[in-house]
């Protein structure tokens, strides 16, 4: 029986912004020749497939997907007019991994008798599903933390009364900012997060989609602490790409790359609340006005959130005011379905990013070296907001996160853009993002920081 030397599960959680950096760090695992497994349930695997954008899927041959079928599970709609704008319609399908457990120790159980070492890579709402690894001594369990090491460091901080920093000042100031967790994640999603600690029982290091270029102090602390279980800690990001190939565009490019080749560099300023967010009609109404007052060039996807299942029943089409598309003209271009994001980004002819903050959008517009005009929603966008604005200052704040439950007004969203796409201030978080962005692109290549990085957990992993 031949004997492979390394194989790496990959276990991502099944909300979109999980299931996609997965899926991109499995590609530049991939990368290094290590047979890739990618364990999930059907409907959410066939969802990241095809909304993975950057790189064409089916090229990396690496890559294996397990898909597992589920209980079939109540996907209701989104609630545009709920009190907070938590997606608490996905809980249902967030409690499908518990189905997960046995198909995957199954899995597990194939696996290691016909290799070296197994290598589990799982989200850190996963860790019940994988738990199984502790009954194999070649099997290692890897967290992924989804977000940047600032907002990661700040909960476990938190969690631990928020001890003293070393009297380092500016970091301490810094965390201080960051608001309360309450109000940011219901109830009962928080106890849902508390049953997957057990991870900390087989936890033998911790990945993040981070850089060090910006976020290095607070990988250091995580490490120092040892606050997430290991003091292992590596900052492999962005796994998103930083350079996108026309040739995989060729012949279907979408339609705003092509409306964006027709306007000045740094001109426009692309709006997206991502894949949990529904805006009221009432929130509908102040943003397209606050758009249109503007005066500047956008493109704002306009799309409710997921479902549970993607696939499953209609979607609600939001309706614009009276005459809003209408009266645009080549002011600016409104898509209702799925885009590019990153290419969007990557345009020269895009200049700012209003933004809930999820940290999938978050890094992407970092890499791409876009100033951000932050709205956080729910979740850690909060914390990954005060990243933007207040540590890296390549964005502002569109609205204080205290003041959430109120409506934000057209002449408030119109201020935001005049003061990140015309002011001497947004000038400067424009070259100052532009410059980060530049270093992050760096980092990936040989030598950088990220290089070096993906580099170690490779060198250890296939020690």
């Amino acid at each position: 029986m031949e004997t492979k030397e390394v194989v790496v599960l990959v276990v991502p959680f099944v909300a979109q912004g999980h299931l996609n950096q997965l899926l991109h760090l499995s590609r530049v695992l991939s990368s290094y020749n290590l047979p890739i497994h990618v364990v999930g349930t059907t409907t959410h695997n066939r969802q990241a497939k095809l909304r993975i954008h950057g790189w064409d899927p089916t090229s990396a041959i690496n890559i294996h997907f397990h898909e597992f079928e589920t209980p079939k599970f109540a996907s209701p709609p989104p609630d545009p007019n709920a009190s907070d704008k938590f997606p608490s319609h996905l809980i249902p399908s967030f409690q499908l991994p518990s189905h997960l457990r046995e198909p995957f120790a199954k899995l597990l159980a194939d696996i290691t008798p016909t290799t070296r070492r197994v290598i589990i890579i799982h989200d850190y709402l996963m860790s019940s599903v994988v738990q199984d690894v502790v009954s194999y001594e070649n099997a290692e369990a890897y967290v992924f933390h989804c977000a940047s090491a600032f907002t990661t460091f700040s909960y476990f901080w938190e969690g631990k009364g928020k001890p003293c920093l070393d009297d380092d000042d500016e970091s301490y100031k810094q965390l201080m900012k960051v608001p309360a967790f309450e109000g940011s994640l219901p109830a009962e999603f928080i106890e849902s997060m508390m049953s997957h600690q057990v991870c900390n029982t087989f936890n033998s290091g911790n990945l993040h989609d981070t850089c060090n270029v910006f976020d290095r102090k607070y990988i250091d602390f995580l490490a120092k602490e040892g606050l997430s279980g290991s003091t292992k800690q590596w900052a492999m990001g962005p796994f998103n790409p930083v350079a996108i190939s026309d040739k995989e565009n060729l012949g279907k490019r979408h339609m705003s790359l092509e409306w964006l080749d027709k306007q000045a560099k740094d001109s426009v300023i692309y709006v997206s609340f991502g894949t949990t967010t529904s805006l009221s009609d009432d929130e509908i109404r102040e943003l397209a006005n606050g758009l249109e007052n503007s005066q500047h060039k956008f493109i704002w996807v306009l799309r409710d959130a997921d479902k549970g299942d993607i696939f499953d029943g209609e979607v609600r089409r939001v309706e614009l005011p009276k005459g809003f598309e209408e009266r645009l003209g080549e002011q600016g271009l409104v898509v209702r379905e799925w885009a590019p994001q990153l290419e969007i980004l990557a345009h020269l002819a895009t200049g700012g990013f209003m933004s809930h903050c999820g940290w999938n959008s978050s890094m992407e517009s970092i890499t791409m070296g876009v100033p951000i005009a932050a709205w956080p929603m729910h979740s850690d966008q909060p914390r990954n907001a005060i990243l933007v604005t207040e540590v890296l200052k390549s964005g502002i704040s569109v609205r204080d996160w205290e003041r959430r439950g109120e409506l934000v007004t057209s002449s408030t969203i119109e201020t935001s853009i005049r003061k990140l796409m015309a002011s001497d201030e947004g000038d400067a978080m424009r070259k100052r993002a532009a410059k980060l962005g530049d270093d992050v692109r760096r980092s990936v290549e040989k030598g950088g920081a990220t290089h070096m990085e993906i580099d170690s957990f490779i060198s250890h992993i296939t020690r």
